[in-house]
């Protein structure tokens, strides 16, 4: 049995950040991440760089920032995730030495691209039957069911605020589904060599429709009400919130109870399954559950009618700031159960091979997150983190943020509005600080950073030092049709 440590890496779709017991949520049942939480370090200020599944994914493997990934959001003037980073994360550990699998969602193009990974058996969701694929998950709910059942029976869309139980049987699940393929690798691989493991849920992004013992959980519990700031009258367009997969808009008290009950019934039942691989490591492969990491994260969050709008792509709270845990192998707890530094998807690759004993790659900008889990002071990390999304539903929604977890601010290139938050006294962000003249010198010094993100790139972006938006043209990396070389 290899005495390298092996790596479970579970991510989820569209998690937001303040949805876990430990994170403060009263209402949400989330026993095994709370469990796993309190033996690791939590970090209680991480967000994702581009709020959207692919870009996001880009950042993530390639350890890299959105601008040096090369994809800046899901649509106008970008493209798919790119196939050919010289390094990634599965990539430099499969080289090292390890097995390799993703099981889930990958969301790369083509499909079945690797990624680095030895193999992927892939749940894509929505993401099927284009080009002719289809997914190991549909291929095998089709063996099992009649002709006559789909995974789509549920009526619901893959945006959509609508929600309901899950149709048929809850082993049918696609969350069920992950969690079993993971544990018939954990059985069935090499045990002479370590391993890292993906876990990749695809929910609970929509469609939420989660097995009906976790509907039931929260369908008649008073669940959090949506925030919503008396800026957010800007999203209020009661002709776009009647559609079924609107991305802003007020919904009814009752429609948006029903997709919050939906959404955390889903997040419940992935902590089942996270429960269900714990349980099973500790009974039967025991040495491998001890010299086992975890790592917990998600790839953006999602709205739930905060503000007035839907899904993701905003610079707000609940679409930009993600759940991050790592846990160490047993008997190795860390000093520091919270960690208060901002960090970013771009951090998880350095992390992973740092626990692995694996070389990080000279082109990797973010940085391993293990020092921050000691009592011993770290004095060299970032300051903040800075994040953005291209015009994807509407060209008002493109957005730049900076935050550190404490104070945010935020621009709308293309309306021209600037936004500024105090999330230590208002993490709801309901109100608009950005005319106060309390904190003007502040505010100032948050623009100024924008301004230094932005000119580094030598994009246009930034004119006689202040921001500036060229209103038809879209920011484009330069790395999107190419490879960086060098840092």
């Amino acid at each position: 049995m290899s005495k390298k440590p092996n790596i479970i890496f579970i991510m989820c779709d569209q998690m937001r950040g303040d949805c876990m017991g430990n994170d403060g949520n009263k209402v949400i049942h989330t026993p095994n991440l709370d469990s796993l939480a309190q033996r690791g370090t939590r970090f209680n200020h991480a967000y994702t760089e581009v709020p959207s599944c692919l870009p996001a994914r880009a950042v993530l493997w390639s350890g890299q920032n959105q601008w040096n990934a090369g994809v800046l959001g899901m649509g106008w003037g970008q493209g798919p995730t790119p196939n050919d980073y010289p390094h990634t994360l599965a990539g430099e550990l499969t080289t090292a030495g390890y097995q390799t699998r993703m099981i889930g969602k990958g969301h790369f193009t083509p499909q079945r691209t690797l990624m680095g990974f030895e193999k992927t058996e892939l749940d894509e969701s929505g993401r099927t039957l284009v080009h002719g694929f289809n997914d190991d998950y549909r291929e095998w709910f089709d063996a099992q069911t009649p002709d006559y059942v789909s995974p789509d029976d549920h009526g619901v869309g893959w945006n959509a605020w609508q929600a309901r139980p899950w149709h048929t049987e809850e082993c049918l699940h696609p969350t069920a589904w992950t969690m079993q393929r993971s544990l018939d690798f954990i059985k069935t691989r090499d045990k002479d060599k370590p391993f890292f493991l993906n876990i990749s849920f695809a929910r609970p992004h929509s469609p939420y429709v989660p097995p009906q013992p976790y509907w039931d959980m929260y369908i008649d519990k008073v669940l959090p009400e949506p925030a919503v700031g008396d800026w957010a009258t800007m999203y209020d367009i009661p002709d776009e919130a009647a559609e079924v997969a609107a991305w802003r808009g007020k919904k009814s008290a009752e429609q948006i109870h029903r997709a919050r009950a939906g959404y955390y019934g889903e997040i419940s039942f992935i902590d089942t399954q996270i429960g269900r691989l714990i349980n099973w490591m500790q009974k039967y492969d025991h040495e491998t559950f001890m010299n086992t990491w975890f790592v917990f994260t998600a790839d953006h969050g999602d709205m739930q009618g905060d503000h007035n709008l839907w899904r993701k792509t905003y610079a707000y709270e609940g679409s930009t700031r993600i759940p991050l845990l790592i846990i160490p192998p047993f008997g190795n707890r860390p000093d520091k159960n919270l960690a208060e530094e901002p960090v970013g998807l771009q951090d998880i690759m350095p992390t992973v091979l740092d626990a692995a004993g694996v070389d990080i790659p000279d082109l990797v900008d973010g940085c391993s997150v293990l020092p921050l889990m000691q009592d011993s002071e770290t004095t060299s990390w970032r300051q903040y983190i800075h994040g953005e999304h291209c015009s994807c539903y509407a060209r008002q929604q493109e957005m730049q943020y900076v935050t550190n977890g404490k104070r945010k601010f935020i621009w709308l290139p293309r309306i021209g509005v600037e936004q500024f938050f105090n999330l230590e006294q208002d993490p709801s962000e309901l109100i608009n600080l950005i005319d106060d003249k309390v904190y003007q010198v502040e505010i100032e010094q948050w623009r100024q950073n924008l301004v230094e993100e932005l000119a580094k790139r030598d994009c246009g972006w930034v004119k006689d030092g202040k921001l500036f938006c060229p209103m038809d043209e879209p920011m484009v990396s330069p790395y999107l049709n190419q490879r960086r070389t060098k840092r």
